[in-house]
Parts: C-alpha cells; structure tokens; sequence
C-alpha cells in the first residue's frame, strides 16, 4: 500500500509540473492577430498607410533611440571596401540575412582597448647625459666623404646637364645623392635639453612604414640606412616598403636582392595597381604586423640622432597619442640639413588650417608655453603634416585607418587629426625627436596620377588652354615657383585668391621676386601682398603694385611678370571652381 500511494503521489508531482510548462509556454507565445473590424475586407486591412508626412504626426513628438549608438572605432578591411563588387559578391555568398547584418553592425561599434602597457614619464636631469643618447659621436659613412655630417655637397658645372635631367625625373639632383655615402653621418639640430632627457627602457617596438613610387636609389636607400643605423634593435621589429606600383628597374629585383642583407627585416610589397600614397599608407599599416607602432616616413627622409625614444615615449604612455617629429629640411640639391622656417623663437610652430582647409604651419602660442614645464617636451598640434608620424597599430585600425575615398595624397593629414582628436586621443609634436626630409627642386615633371583618379576639386592656376600649371614645387619662404604640368594631385599646384587679393598657397603668397620679374613664394599675413587682381572674362591676373600682367615661358618652366599685352597668349590664365571675382 505504501508502494502504491508513493507512485500516486510522484506521478501527480510529474502531472502537476508538465502542465505549469504547458501553461507558461502559451503565455509566452505570440498571439494570432485579431481579425479585421466588420465592414473592412483583407484587402484593405492590409493596404498601407499612406505617408502623412511630417505635418501629418499631429502631436506626436519624434522620439529619439536611446542612448545614441556613438561609433568608438572601426576596424576596416581596406580591400574590400575599395572593391565594392567583391564586398557585394561575398555578402551574397553568405545570405541568410540578419544574423550576417547583425553580425556586420556588431562590428562597427568596437571600443578602444584599455591601456595595459605600464611605462614611466621620461625624466629631464639637465648635465647627465640621457640614456638614449650615443656616448661618442656618430661615425661616418665614409670618413672624410661627401655629405658627411650633412654639409652641403656642390657639384661643379660638368655635372650641369646629368643634375638637371636627374631633378626632371626623381625631383633631387640624384647625380649628388649618388656620391654620398647612405650611412652618411648628419648634424644634431636639437635643443641642447633634449640631451638629457631619461627614458623607461621599457619602449614599444616599432614597424617603419614607408611608401614609395618611382623613388631614386639612393634617397630610397639613406631612407633605410639612416632608420637602421639611428634605431635601437631592439625597438625595431621590421620596415615595411610598400612599391606603389613602380615601373623602374631599380626598384624591382635589384632591390629585393639588396634588402636581403638585412634577413627579413627589410620586406618589400608591391600593389598590383596605383593606389597612391594614402592608400598605400593602409595597405603597409595591414602588412606591418610585427611592431606595436607604426611609424611612418616618407621616401626621402633622414632621421636624427636619438629620434626613436622620444617619438615613441609619449605612445607608450597612452595608446592613443599620435607623435609628430620636428621635421627639418634636406636641401634636394646639396643635401645639406637645416631646420624648417617659421615658428617661435625656438622654431616650434603647430600645425594648423585656414578656412579654406589649407595647411598652414603658426608659432607656438603663449598659452601653450606656459603649460609646459620644459622647453622640449612635447606640445599639442590640432593637426599634422601628415608625412612623418608614428601611431599605435590598433588605435590606427580603431580610428579606421585612412578614408578609402582619399586618393593619391592631399587632405589625410586632416582626416586623421580630427579622428585622433574626436576620438579621445592626442596629437603631439615632439622637439626632441628630428626628421629631414627632402623636398622637391624646380623642373621636376612629378609622377602623374592613374587614369582612374577623376580631377581633384582643388583651385589650380593654369595657362589657358594648356596643359602647364603653376606649381610651387614645395618651396617656401623665398623660393621661386615655375611652371609645371598639371598633375590633378593638388598638393603644390593648389592655389587660392582671397578678397585682399592675395593669391595664396597654405599661409604662403605669391609677389615678385628679388629680380624684379620671377614670382616668388614667401610667408604672409593678412596685411601683407596684396598684390594680385583676377579678371575672369580676359583670363589675366595684374600685378597690382607693378601695373603688370602675370606671364610665362613654357619653354624655360618660369613665371614671371611683364608689361601688359592683350595678344600675347602667355598672359591669359584660367582658374578653376571660381565662385565670384
């Protein structure tokens, strides 16, 4: 009896359960949808509601997601967002709908990691010698050579017709760069302070980018030396050489077997196409995979004693810091090294835009001095050149590496100041840690962009009906522009004139030159050469304070002033994305 009423009693508990699930399972499932009012058939229940618009909400309020979905960071696959029907093929592919669309929407609401690496402050002890700096001084490449030490190199007037065809084809007068040693010794332009700088051994290592088209050997090649030579080992993980599609034989077997020399440190990639030089800078940040930072040269760069600790310091400290070098100048002719113009008394300037979004380089401020407890520590920059900087590898992919849409060069170095910046990072310049780079001379005919890349929306100055631009070959302060074939790169044939009848490059204008007949380009303010008035419907530019006409030589490459002459067809300009004159 016992054994019977314990049966009973367990198969009522099994009862009891099975029916609270059943009665559970039908509370939570969805309920069929109420039938129709009388009078409506199906199909005008099911007829859509047609669109009131906005005054057709009555006062309904909109109500707004809560919290907003703010997108932290990305982490982009630059191939696939560049070959937009591969993306499309591959989400085909998968189907299935909306576990992948939810999938693809997780992925763009990435946070940035937390700083995990532990480094020290650097720490300035003024008269003890810093434990980066080199114990003795730096040894030649060549004792006694050319170029050592950074002095100028001058070649006599046999060499005039070699240098010329040099600088047409690569922008430096090669026919120098060959002849000096590329372990070549350089001069310290640092502040005597930076000497004494002490920092935590305990470094991030480092993957060297650098990206190159149709680079010449040597400059290529000091490039490399000088990073080698000047890096501590142990800090430096790889370089990365990205061929930007070259087409010079230089650059393809001979220069895989030199790298080899260096077993594996140096690695080359070529792209199948033309990417240009911001996209390139994406596709080396994918292939450098060994170093913590990325740190990014251009072609023909040297860098200075004891660049390393500094730039990478800062970094260390706080993953999303992004470091800029002071960057001086290498003389494309002479290569001599001398620090850039411009800046405080110090030769600190930040980098900085106008209103029409050109870089512009101004002194460092009172305020910002006085927030620094040194003279060479590092200041804040709201934006950078974009040429030479170093970054952190995954806050790079977090920022999303450069816009895919930006082609060739020209405006990423303010794409990705205000991504550091609005995401919570910071942009500094650092005094102690140097850089020279070569800029380029007169009568360099510059590479032209591939057929794919559309005219850029930039303002150019060319002579009308031509094909020759005035270009400012990157000089500044003094030099003297040209005339050049349009490339559609903008950069220096990006020109614009204001209502003070200024015709302006950056925070550079264009007056007449020392001789009284070249045009020049040198730094200005607001008040100063007012020199240049625009009349559209004749195509020619006056000379205000000469009286006259701006002119040019498509034979000799220069522009010049000269006296008025309405049938000269040298004198007749056209501008593009005028609005109003």
């Amino acid at each position: 009896m016992r054994l019977k009423l314990g049966f009973l009693l367990r198969a009522v508990l099994l009862a009891g359960s099975f029916l609270g699930l059943l009665l559970l399972w039908s509370s939570l499932s969805p309920r069929a949808e109420e039938p129709a009012p009388p009078g409506r058939d199906d199909k005008e229940a099911n007829r859509p509601i047609p669109n009131k618009g906005e005054r057709g909400l009555g006062n309904e309020k909109f109500k707004p997601v809560v919290p907003w979905p703010h997108v932290e960071g990305v982490e982009v696959d630059l191939e696939s967002i560049r070959r937009k029907n591969k993306a499309k093929n591959e989400l085909n592919q998968h189907g299935g709908g909306d576990n992948n669309q939810q999938n693809v929407i997780q992925r763009q609401y990435l946070t940035f990691k937390p700083q995990t690496f532990v480094y020290r402050d650097p720490v300035l002890r003024p008269g003890v010698l810093g434990n980066f700096e080199p114990k003795e001084p730096e040894p030649h490449g060549v004792v006694g050579g050319p170029g050592e030490e950074a002095k100028p190199y001058v070649l006599g007037p046999d060499y005039k017709e070699s240098i010329q065809a040099s600088i047409k084809e690569f922008g430096f007068n090669m026919v120098a760069s060959d002849m000096i040693s590329l372990d070549r010794s350089v001069n310290d332009l640092r502040q005597e302070e930076c000497k004494f700088w002490h920092y935590d051994e305990n470094l991030l290592t480092s993957s060297v980018v650098i990206v190159f088209h149709n680079e010449g050997w040597s400059t290529l090649m000091r490039t490399v030396h000088s990073v080698i030579k000047r890096t501590p080992r142990k800090y430096l993980a790889e370089i990365v050489l990205i061929d930007d599609f070259s087409n010079k034989a230089h650059l393809k077997e001979r220069l895989d077997d030199y790298i080899k020399q260096w077993n594996g440190l140096v690695k080359v990639f070529r792209n199948e196409r033309r990417e240009g030089l911001i996209q390139a800078r994406s596709i080396g940040a994918q292939k450098a995979k060994l170093g913590q930072v990325l740190v990014y040269l251009d072609a023909h760069c040297e860098v200075g004693i004891n660049w390393y600790a500094p730039l990478i310091a800062p970094i260390s400290k706080d993953r999303t810091t992004c470091t800029v070098p002071l960057i001086d100048v290498i003389d494309g002719n002479t290569y001599k090294i001398v620090p850039q113009g411009g800046g405080d008394e110090d030769g600190f300037a930040r980098g900085a835009w106008d209103w029409s979004m050109l870089w512009k380089r101004v002194p460092l401020a009172k305020r910002e001095k006085e927030k620094r407890k040194t003279k060479t520590e590092p200041y804040r920059s709201p934006a950078m050149a974009g040429g030479l900087f170093a970054i952190e590898r995954d806050f790079f992919f977090e920022l999303g590496l450069y816009d895919p849409g930006l082609q060739i060069w020209g405006g990423e170095n303010f794409e990705i100041s205000y991504k550091i910046w609005q995401c919570g990072g910071k942009l500094l310049f650092v005094p102690c840690s140097r850089v020279g780079h070569i800029y380029r001379l007169q009568g360099w005919q510059g590479n032209p962009p591939p057929v794919y890349v559309g005219s850029s929306p930039t303002l150019k100055i060319r002579g009308f009906e031509t094909a020759y631009c005035i270009d400012s070959m990157g000089h500044t302060n003094g030099g003297i522009v040209e005339l050049g074939p349009c490339h559609r790169m903008g950069g220096n044939q990006l020109f614009r004139i204001n209502e003070a009848n200024q015709l302006m490059q950056y925070d550079q204008c264009l007056t007449k030159g020392p001789d009284g007949s070249k045009i020049m380009i040198t730094h200005c303010n607001l008040n100063e050469y007012k020199d240049w008035q625009y009349f559209k419907n004749l195509h020619r530019f006056t000379h205000i304070p000469s009286g006259k006409c701006l002119d040019r030589s498509e034979v000799l490459h220069q522009v010049f002033i000269s006296e008025c002459d309405s049938s000269k067809a040298t004198q007749k300009w056209e501008m593009n994305n005028i609005l109003s004159v």
